[in-house]
C-alpha cells in the first residue's frame, strides 16, 4: 500500500506551505497523520469508478496524494540494487488568493529517491521539496508525467507505456523504463481503502503490482545496465488515521512464480494489530484475493537499532492462512532507514519459503511510526 508513510513527509510540506505558522514542537508528523481539518477538500467516503490513464494524473480536490515506485534490479556482474521513488502532493488551499504572484501555487511537493547497493552494503537517500509555482513541480494525466525539478516519471509521448523514471543527485543516477505485466489492482473495497473507522478516513488506492524495469543505475558516475521488477502504488485522500493508530508495517512482495502479495499491518498505540489491517494476493493472471486481519499472521523475528536510537522490527514470519503458506522475509541490508525530514525504514527484502529455506521472491517493506522525524521534538 505505499500509502501512508507519505503523510510523514507531508508534515514538512505543511510547514513549507504555511511558513508563517509552523508546527509547534512535538507536532508535525503526528499532527499531520491525525489532522481533522478537511475544509475545502473532498474525502474518500464512497465507491467510485477508476479510469486509466486519467487516474494516473492529479486529484486536486483531495488534500494529499502520492505516486510511489519501488523495485529490485540486477546488473550483469551479480550486482543487485533496490530503489524507491516517491512524489508527494499536499494541497495548501483551494481558490486563488487575490493578488497572488505567479510563484504561488495551491500545492506543495516533496520527492524521495533512495538506492540500496547490496554489493556495496550501502543505502543512499535524497529528498527534494518545492512549491508548484512556475512549473517547478506538478503532475498531469495525458501524457502522464509527475515531476519535481529534474526528477520525473514520464509516460510515452503518445500516452501509455513505457514510463520513464529519471533521477540523479550526488553521483547517483537512475534511468529506468517501466512496463506493466499486470493490470491495475483496486485495493481495499474496489479501490476504497478504509484506514480507520470514521467515514472519510480512507484513501482511493490502486497498485500496478508487477512492472518490468530496465535501464541503468549509475554509482559514482559509472553506469551499470540493470533489469528487474518494480511495483507502483497510487493513492489520494484527505484524512486517514484515528488517534489510537500509531503506524504501519507494509509489505509488497513479488514471487518468482508470478504471484504478488500486498499486506499492511496497521498498529494501534498499544502495539496491537488494528482491525483494518488489509492486503491482497494477486495471481499471475491478475486474479485478486483480498485479505483481512484474520487471514494473516505476522510476527517479527528480529530487530534493528537505528543510529538515531530507535528500534525497528527486522525479519518477519508472514503466514497467509487461506493459502496455507508461510513466508520468511529478510532485509538485504539492515540499515535502509530514510533519515531526512521524514524518518522511516523502507527497504529491499528477500522472500523465503519457511519449509525449504529457499528464496522464492523479492520485495519491499515499509515501517513507520517507530521513530519520529527531526520535526518531532517530544515524541508521541
Amino acid at each position: 500500500m505505499s500509502f501512508l508513510f507519505s503523510l510523514m513527509a507531508i508534515s514538512l510540506l505543511v510547514t513549507l506551505s504555511a511558513c508563517d505558522q509552523p508546527h509547534p514542537p512535538g507536532e508535525g508528523v503526528s499532527a499531520t497523520l491525525h489532522q481533522t481539518d478537511t475544509q475545502g477538500f473532498e474525502r474518500a467516503t464512497e465507491l467510485r469508478s477508476f479510469h486509466f490513464p486519467a487516474d494516473h494524473g492529479p486529484h486536486g480536490d483531495f488534500r494529499d496524494e502520492w505516486w510511489y515506485v519501488t523495485g529490485n534490479l540486477d546488473g550483469p556482474k551479480g550486482q543487485r540494487f533496490g530503489f524507491q521513488i516517491t512524489f508527494f502532493r499536499h494541497g495548501i488551499q483551494r481558490g486563488k488568493r487575490p493578488g497572488a504572484s505567479h510563484w504561488a501555487g495551491q500545492d506543495a511537493w516533496m520527492a524521495h529517491v533512495a538506492l540500496t547497493d547490496v554489493a556495496g552494503q550501502r543505502y543512499l537517500s535524497f529528498q527534494r521539496i518545492s512549491r508548484e509555482g512556475v512549473g517547478l513541480a506538478g503532475a498531469r494525466a495525458e501524457p502522464f508525467k509527475v515531476w519535481l525539478d529534474d526528477w520525473s516519471i514520464k509516460g510515452a509521448a503518445e500516452g501509455g507505456y513505457p514510463w520513464r523514471f529519471k533521477a540523479q543527485q550526488d553521483g547517483i543516477a537512475l534511468d529506468l523504463e517501466l512496463n506493466p505485466s499486470k493490470p491495475p489492482v483496486l485495493q481495499g473495497d474496489r479501490g476504497l481503502s478504509q484506514k480507520s473507522a470514521e467515514p472519510g478516513n480512507a484513501s482511493y488506492y490502486y497498485s500496478i503490482t508487477r512492472m518490468t524495469a530496465r535501464g541503468t543505475v549509475s554509482v559514482a558516475g559509472d553506469p551499470i545496465p540493470v533489469s528487474g521488477l518494480a511495483w507502483f502504488d497510487r493513492e489520494w485522500s484527505t484524512s486517514m488515521l484515528a488517534p489510537h493508530q500509531a503506524g504501519w508495517d507494509w509489505f509488497s512482495l513479488q514471487m518468482d512464480d508470478g504471484t504478488d502479495l500486498m499486506y499492511f499491518r496497521m498498529r494501534n498505540t498499544e502495539g496491537g494489530d488494528d482491525p483494518l489491517s488489509s492486503g491482497a494476493v494477486i495471481a499471475g493472471d491478475g486474479t485478486t484475493q483480498h485479505l483481512n486481519l484474520k487471514d494473516v499472521a505476522l510476527k517479527a523475528l528480529d530487530s534493528w537499532a537505528s543510529p538515531a536510537g530507535y528500534d525497528y522490527p527486522s525479519s518477519w514470519r508472514l503466514s497467509i492462512r487461506p493459502r496455507g503458506e508461510t513466508l520468511i522475509i529478510k532485509p538485504v541490508l539492515a540499515d535502509q532507514e530514510f533519515r531526512h525530514d521524514a524518518r522511516y525504514w523502507e527497504g529491499a527484502v528477500d522472500v523465503l519459503d519457511e519449509a525449504t529455506g529457499l528464496i522464492k521472491g523479492r520485495g519491499y517493506v515499509e515501517l513507520t511510526g517507530y521513530a519520529p522525524g527531526p520535526v518531532e521534538k517530544s515524541g508521541d
